[in-house]
């Protein structure tokens, strides 16, 4: 299991690298193998269920998504640990309340993204 310093590290770095909009930063967080899941994902893609498998499929919906949203910027509540994953509770767009599940791979990648909001 990973120290708690790992997580808030991870945390913070999540969140700054968002607020950057510097796609390169936001994706060096995330394995080849990422699967993530969204409602925004499911309005902004139809057909896609809400979901994304592979890192390049959500580093595409994703660079979208920061060109649509340049008003975009994160604010760190809380972070939530668990065995090899993490929530992280934040404000999004608009002061939303928001959440996303994150499962770490053995190299500190993140494998699986789950967002959800209000």
């Amino acid at each position: 299991m990973r120290d708690s310093n790992f997580y808030e590290a991870f945390a913070a770095e999540w969140i700054e690298a968002w607020n950057s909009h510097d796609i390169d930063r936001i994706m060096s967080h995330y394995d080849k193998s990422l699967k993530f899941s969204s409602p925004k994902l499911a309005k902004f893609i139809p057909g896609s269920g809400g979901k994304l498998n592979g890192k390049e499929s959500v580093r595409s919906y994703w660079a979208q998504a920061l060109i649509a949203q340049p008003e975009l910027h994160f604010e760190l509540i809380a972070v939530l640990k668990g065995v090899e994953s993490i929530v992280i509770h934040y404000k999004g767009v608009g002061g939303k309340l928001c959440a996303e599940f994150f499962v770490f791979a053995e190299n500190g990648m993140v494998t699986e993204s789950h967002a959800h909001g209000e």
